[in-house]
């Protein structure tokens, strides 16, 4: 009966455990864990109450192997029914599935058939759309309390549902546990199916010499067995003649007892043989199949690897192409006249290679070839011209006033380059590792992208005067997520400092903050940053750069911990940064998107906000670059709702518990939460013609602006960023390779004297950054870079005679 059943919950065709859909409803989209408003953060512990559902029946199906004998009839009210009769679905049946904190527990008609588990908004709705489906061989099912159940495949999607009653319940987890078991089975056997393939010689020899090493084991398993049954037949002789003895009837009942053993330990051994011999047989038999599998994954991996190499050429000579195409020639009237407004000169021929460029410098020599030095374009740049008028505009930048901001830089040239000539060779490779030239890069260092953070500084200026700690933390986490707005676009790298290196961002004035940052390691690259506002707050961080590229995407994974500290009421807020990964590093459009979940922790009093970065899927018909978040107290309790994405807006929702039919807590409903909505942080529109000056936002504009009385090791004075910025890019790749070699040659002198002061046992003190201290953490226990003081009063002397000589 238990064989019957099982086959009437799972199918009958191990195919079907692929194919998405069942019981001829359609194949459904499989997205995460609910569609169309069905996303949300998971409801804890049962919150809140849920309407009695109608009562439901067995749905409509196409076929398919029926459970055997007659379907369980629902009680009064019940969530659902068994499929019976002509339904190809194991069960199906209403289910309340929660979606989020606004809308709750939404009721949902869910099928199981075939190994999935597919929800949809009707029944009717089963014809034409599928709201999800999870595919049981890889999730687990956990059992809440008496109506509450949850099903989840490891993070990507996650049910949180609830039956109408406890039988209903456990009919579903019944259901559920035995589509899985099967489901798993038949996912190994599909797995076993295949056509034989050729082998390459090598492989065989490989896999006949493991065959014999096999057989040479099993040879001497069976040696061992034959010693086992000699000695054990002898031993039953021994024993056999001290029964024939005149011995006392304890003596012979012992006796009998060890014989039985010997012969069931002699039967053991026999039966280890055995099972060793089908181990060998089973091995020689699927032998085949194993190696054609392992020689197809090779065959596949070297077909990709040339038609991607393939398709990089061939999108490079179209690119190429389209600009011969489309660019003036340089005597076409007008075009000389051109160079009187340089910024707009570039702007009829801006191609895609805007956003095709992205992340972190290299430390190596880059060898440029003359092949490799790019002609300007004739509506880019007119003959000398061009030259004296890039030389105007930076005389123009040496005289700006701290007061007038710029409000654009000189266009983005329109250069081509190989991406695949230089990547081919750096799949795995840690990013620092490559050798990158500036045409990968925009005009800023990484040291001005992290005072980018402070773009929407006044979010931490409202948070400073909030009373509650809890709406204190919704800024906070507004503006964590803020940071990420300026990345949505810039898909060029920033310039890696170079060790020593600093930027500061005196904004005391205007905004009532300033900034320093400075490059404190080379290798690891990290930076530490400390800004501090006469409105109440600091904030400082240390951040380190980990990246790989994997040839089709590249992965920025920050380490470190960012502090914000609220000088009135001394909260001390920390977080850690989401990983960022820039997709088509090598084909089509570049494209960045944020991952992960930040933890924003109040050390002082407790409270908590999780924030989660949402990754895009194309399957999923949920908001691109969804953030959701929730604040809670230390005991747990929700108190605000956060809800946005990380390139638009952040809206805050107040939770307010109502009572339940039951006497308990429940979530408040849609329209009561709408009311509470209270939008946080939205992003500042780009400025004009943004997309020709690298998707720069208003700040990042004036960032790279020359000022008066900074630091000498201050990223506004690097050449070979200046001379990026101002269009001359051959020569920056020259000033770049001077700079990188200058900067190895330090690092093998302070080397150098590290080892000889060990050879002659005097102390050695290793690099230590200038403005920043590295001591332990007094909150995180973590070794970091915190201010020490003093650059703003040297820099009120003008005194940097400390300061070394890096560019």
């Amino acid at each position: 009966m238990a064989a019957t059943e099982l086959r009437g919950v799972v199918g009958p065709s191990p195919a079907a455990i692929a194919a998405p859909g069942g019981g001829g409803t359609g194949p459904p989209v499989v997205g995460g864990g609910g569609g169309r408003g069905d996303s949300g953060p998971g409801p804890g512990s049962a919150p809140g109450t849920v309407a009695t559902a109608a009562a439901g029946g067995p749905g409509p199906g196409a076929g398919g192997v029926a459970a055997a004998g007659p379907a369980p009839a629902p009680p009064a009210g019940g969530s659902g029914g068994s499929g019976a009769g002509g339904s190809g679905s194991a069960r199906e049946g209403w289910l309340f599935k929660w979606t989020n904190y606004i809308k709750g527990y939404q009721r949902r008609w869910f099928v199981l058939s075939n190994g999935l588990l597919s929800y949809y908004r009707s029944k009717a709705e089963m014809r034409h759309t599928c709201r999800g489906t999870i595919n049981l061989a890889t999730a687990n099912i956990t059992v809440e309390d008496s109506c509450n159940f949850i099903i989840s495949n490891g993070g990507a999607q996650t049910y949180h549902l609830k039956a109408s009653s406890e039988v209903e319940r456990q009919r579903w987890v019944t259901a559920l546990e035995l589509a899985k078991a099967k489901a798993v089975k038949m996912l190994a056997e599909s797995d076993e199916s295949g056509d034989e393939e050729s082998v390459s010689q090598t492989d065989k020899t490989e896999l006949q010499n493991t065959l014999r090493t096999l057989s040479s084991k099993v040879e001497d398993l069976s040696t061992c067995n034959d010693l086992i049954a000699k000695h054990g037949t002898a031993l039953q002789r021994s024993l056999s003649e001290l029964e024939t003895l005149r011995l006392p009837a304890e003596s012979n009942e012992k006796i009998k007892q060890v014989n039985e053993r010997a012969t069931l330990f002699r039967i053991t051994s026999n039966a280890m043989i055995n099972a060793c011999r089908d181990f060998l047989l089973l091995a020689q038999t699927h032998s085949k199949k194993w190696q054609k599998s392992l020689q197809y994954e090779r065959d596949q991996r070297i077909r990709l690897e040339e038609t991607l190499e393939q398709l990089a050429k061939q999108h490079n000579h179209l690119e190429r192409a389209f600009r011969g195409a489309t660019v003036l020639p340089a005597n076409t009237p007008g075009s000389a006249g051109s160079g009187k407004d340089q910024c707009c000169s570039g702007k009829g021929d801006m191609s895609d290679e805007d956003d095709e460029n992205e992340f972190f410098d290299a430390p190596e020599i880059i060898t440029m070839p003359e092949n490799l030095g790019h002609k300007r374009t004739g509506s880019n740049i007119s003959g000398a011209s061009s030259d004296i008028s890039l030389d105007e505009q930076y005389k123009h930048q040496l005289e700006e006033t701290k007061k007038e901001k710029r409000t654009r830089i000189p266009y983005k040239p329109n250069y081509s380059l190989n991406l695949w000539s230089i990547m081919k060779n750096c799949i795995g490779k840690e990013l620092s590792k490559i050798p990158m030239p500036v045409n990968f890069n925009e005009p800023l260092s990484m040291l001005q992208r992290l005072t980018e953070d402070l773009e929407y500084h006044e979010l931490l200026d409202r948070a400073a005067k909030c009373e509650n700690s809890l709406e204190q933390l919704c800024y906070v986490a507004a503006f964590t997520v803020s940071s990420y707005s300026t990345t949505v676009f810039r898909t060029s790298k920033p310039f890696n400092p170079l060790l020593g290196e600093t930027f500061e961002l005196d904004r005391l004035e205007e905004n009532g903050y300033r900034s320093l940052c400075e490059q404190v390691s080379h290798h690891p690259p990290a930076a530490a940053h400390h800004a501090e506002s006469k409105n109440g707050w600091t904030l400082r961080q240390e951040i380190k750069i980990t990246s790989k590229f994997r040839g089709k995407y590249l992965s920025i994974m920050p380490l470190g911990s960012i502090h914000c500290i609220f000088h009135a009421t001394g909260h001390h807020y920390t977080w850690k940064k989401v990983t960022t990964t820039v997709h088509n590093i090598i084909v089509g459009k570049l494209w960045i998107d944020q991952s992960g979940e930040i933890d924003i922790v109040n050390h002082k009093t407790g409270d908590k906000c999780n924030l989660k970065f949402v990754p895009y899927s194309y399957f999923s018909r949920d908001v691109a670059r969804k953030v959701t978040g929730e604040v809670t107290d230390p005991s747990g309790k929700v108190h605000f709702v956060l809800l946005g994405t990380w390139d638009e807006k952040m809206d805050c929702f107040k939770v307010q518990p109502v009572t339940g039919e039951n006497g308990g807590d429940a979530r408040q409903r849609g329209h009561e939460a709408e009311e509470s909505r209270a939008m946080l942080w939205k992003r500042n529109p780009l400025p004009k013609n943004a997309e020709n000056m690298y998707y720069f936002s208003e700040l990042a504009l004036t960032l790279n602006a020359w000022e008066a009385g900074t630091a000498p090791t201050d990223s506004r004075l690097r050449p070979d960023q200046r001379l990026m910025e101002n269009g001359r890019w051959d020569e920056a790749n020259a000033e770049k390779q001077r700079l990188e070699e200058k900067q190895r040659l330090s690092r093998k002198k302070r080397e150098a004297e590290a080892v000889k002061a060990t050879e002659d046992g005097t102390p050695y003190d290793p690099y230590k950054a200038l403005w920043f201290e590295r001591k332990q953490d007094p909150v995180t226990k973590e070794l970091t870079h915190i201010y020490r003081g003093g650059y703003w009063e040297c820099k009120e002397k003008q005194d940097w005679n400390s300061c070394p000589d890096i560019f």
